[in-house]
């Protein structure tokens, strides 16, 4: 198997090591001590999204078999998702 450098394995990798540093801090640092019971839960969380987001580029993968053109789309994705998620922060 070919090894494919893509912009969802750098984002996986970031949820990974924020999953880590979450856990590793119970996440009090980040949101204050509300949030000190929470820090394994949100470490949690972390983890899924990194296995969501590892399981979509291996999707993307099979179906755009062109690197040029796996990372356009593959960018356009996380363009479009950061986009959605900032317009639903803004309300």
């Amino acid at each position: 198997m070919k090894l494919k450098i893509t912009p969802l394995n750098f984002a996986t990798a970031f949820f990974v090591v924020l999953a880590f540093i979450s856990w590793y801090y119970h996440a009090s640092l980040v949101a204050g001590s509300k949030t000190l019971q929470w820090g394994g839960t949100i470490a949690i969380v972390y983890l899924v999204i990194a296995v969501a987001v590892f399981f979509l580029d291996t999707t993307f993968r099979h179906f755009f078999p062109e690197t040029k053109r796996l990372w356009i789309v593959e960018l356009c994705f996380i363009v479009f998702t950061a986009v959605l998620y900032l317009l639903a922060i803004h309300k």
